[in-house]
């Protein structure tokens, strides 16, 4: 899935994956990453979460990469937040206090853009990549994290074929299969959210579990 495809969601305004409130998940497990106090977070593929507010709320620098300029802006004009872009490496570089968004491609970032991270949030990146860029996108994710960093992950599962994602369903097999060679994969919550969220059910799904791990980089 190439940056047009998301370039042409952002512009038709398609984004049905972003919540307006802050993730429950997020909110519930957070505190079971441990991550060290002001560290870095990194959450890749953003969009214009307001997960970010709620992590520099809680003291953290947060760094996020969004592909869109339409979703980095509308982040700062909806949260009525001054920002001001400036280069660093290939990217776009958006700046409020603690808030870091990093504009352009996630697969050109390298550690000198993200600088030194503490922790990581994915609540839709990897659902939001067909099965041929997961495995480039985990590989990246290790070689992006220092060792010992812990992430917090949540995926999207659902009956194979039953809908054309994105949001893609990913397997419990298929994120070990991924991640468990360079992180510790640990599964801490599964629930059938189906019912609060009918537009699922109009695409055709009967079954939606959303999935919660912790990953922690190893050597």
């Amino acid at each position: 899935m190439d940056p047009h495809f998301w370039h042409e969601r952002w512009h038709r305004n398609e984004i049905g994956f972003h919540q307006p409130h802050i993730n429950t998940h997020l909110q519930n497990f957070w505190h079971r990453i441990n991550a060290e106090p002001r560290c870095r977070v990194f959450v890749p593929l953003c969009g214009k979460s307001r997960d970010l507010l709620w992590l520099a709320g809680l003291g953290y620098q947060v760094v996020g990469v969004e592909v869109s300029p339409i979703a980095v802006e509308a982040f700062f004009k909806e949260n009525e937040l001054t920002a001001q872009p400036e280069k660093v490496g290939k990217f776009d570089c958006w700046r409020h206090g603690e808030i870091c968004l990093l504009c352009g491609d996630f697969f050109e970032l390298t550690r000198a853009d993200v600088g030194e991270i503490g922790a990581v949030y994915d609540r839709a990146s990897l659902v939001a990549l067909p099965p041929d860029l997961r495995q480039r996108y985990a590989k990246h994710i290790a070689e992006l994290v220092p060792l010992e960093v812990p992430s917090l992950l949540i995926t999207m599962e659902y009956p194979a074929g039953a809908m054309d994602g994105p949001p893609f369903s990913v397997s419990e097999t298929e994120v070990h299969s991924l991640f468990a060679k360079d992180f510790d994969v640990h599964q801490v919550h599964r629930e059938n959210i189906l019912d609060a969220n009918p537009r699922f059910k109009e695409r055709g799904l009967v079954q939606l579990d959303e999935v919660v791990y912790l990953l922690r980089r190893r050597a």
